[in-house]
C-alpha cells in the first residue's frame, strides 16, 4: 500500500509540474503578444505621385564650332600699330591697323590668331582671327535608327571637360535630308549658348538629344519591388495601412520612373524602407 501511494502521488507531482510549465508558457505569451501588440507602427519615407517630364536621349560627341568665323592674313611689316588679341570687338570695330588700309570686323567676335611661319608663306606673316562664339554649332551623326524622331528644335544638352559640372542649353537647328551610305548615320547640327564664351571652338563637346519628351506620373525607383518579370509598390491607404499594388513603368530619368498604369496623381506611396513591409501593415507615414 505505502509503495502504491507513492507511485500516486509521484505521478500527481508530474502530472502538475506538467501543468504549470504549460500554463507559464501560455502566460508569457499572452504577455509578450500583448505587449508587442502596442508596438507603433513602422514609421516609413512616403512620396506623393506627381506628373515630371520624361524624356528619352540619344548620347554622342561633336567639335565645337563657331557660328561666324572669318580670317585675315597679315603682314607683320605692314602693321601701324600692335593688334589687341583675346579682344571683344564690336561690329565695324577696326582690328587691325595697316599701312595701306584698316581692317573692319564684319561682324562682333573675338580676335585671336593662329602662327604661321615664314618657310610656309615666304614671308613673316600672321593669321588674325575673328570668331563669334556665342552660339556655338556642333555638327552630330546620329545613328540611322534614330532617323524617324530626329528633327529641328529637339532640345539638346552640351557639355565642356574644362567645366564638368555646368550645362549649356541649345537645339537641333538643321537636319540632314540623306542617310550617308558609308556611316550609317544621318548629320544633324546643334546650335548651343555659349554667353559667357566659356566653350572654345574646337572643344570636344559630349552631347545629350532629347526625343518623346513628355509628362508622366513619377515616382522613385526605390519605391519599386521587382518580382520575376513584374513591378509591385506599396500604396498607403488612407487609414494608413499599405496595399501591394501592381505597376506598368516607362522610361526612367534621373532616379525617377515613369508609371503607366497602376497609380494616380496624388496617391501615396512608400519610397524607403520595403523590406520590412507587406501587405496589410499599418505604417507611420513621413513625408520627406
Amino acid at each position: 500500500m505505502k509503495t502504491s501511494k507513492k507511485v500516486t502521488i509521484g505521478i500527481l507531482i508530474f502530472f502538475i509540474a506538467i501543468a504549470v510549465v504549460i500554463g507559464g508558457r501560455t502566460a508569457i505569451g499572452k504577455h509578450f503578444k500583448k505587449k508587442f501588440s502596442k508596438r507603433p507602427p513602422p514609421g516609413v519615407i512616403v512620396e506623393i505621385v506627381k506628373e515630371k517630364n520624361f524624356s528619352q536621349t540619344i548620347e554622342s560627341y561633336c567639335t565645337a564650332l563657331s557660328s561666324q568665323t572669318i580670317s585675315f592674313k597679315i603682314k607683320k611689316n605692314e602693321l601701324t600699330e600692335p593688334i589687341k588679341l583675346g579682344k571683344n570687338v564690336k561690329k565695324g570695330d577696326v582690328i587691325a591697323k595697316l599701312s595701306s588700309k584698316n581692317i573692319i570686323a564684319p561682324f562682333a567676335g573675338k580676335t585671336g590668331t593662329r602662327g604661321i611661319s615664314s618657310s610656309t608663306l615666304g614671308t613673316s606673316s600672321i593669321m588674325l582671327t575673328l570668331d563669334d562664339s556665342k552660339n556655338i554649332l556642333c555638327d552630330l551623326q546620329i545613328p540611322e535608327v534614330f532617323a524617324g524622331v530626329l528633327k529641328k528644335n529637339l532640345k539638346v544638352q552640351a557639355k565642356f571637360l574644362a567645366y564638368k559640372n555646368k550645362d549649356y542649353e541649345g537645339i537641333i537647328e538643321s537636319v540632314a535630308s540623306r542617310i550617308d551610305a558609308q556611316t550609317r548615320s544621318i548629320l544633324a547640327r546643334a546650335k548651343i549658348k555659349n554667353e559667357d564664351l566659356e566653350i572654345l571652338p574646337g572643344s570636344l563637346l559630349d552631347i545629350k538629344l532629347f526625343y518623346n519628351e513628355k509628362k508622366s506620373l513619377s515616382v522613385a525607383d526605390t519605391s519599386i519591388i521587382f518580382e520575376d518579370e513584374k513591378k509591385y509598390i506599396y500604396k498607403v491607404l488612407d487609414n494608413n495601412k499599405i496595399d501591394k499594388i501592381q505597376v506598368v513603368t516607362g522610361v526612367r530619368k534621373d532616379g525617377n520612373l515613369e508609371i503607366l498604369k497602376g497609380l494616380k496623381e496624388n496617391d501615396k506611396i512608400v519610397k524607403e524602407g520595403l523590406s520590412r513591409l507587406s501587405k496589410g501593415m499599418t505604417v507611420k507615414p513621413i513625408i520627406n
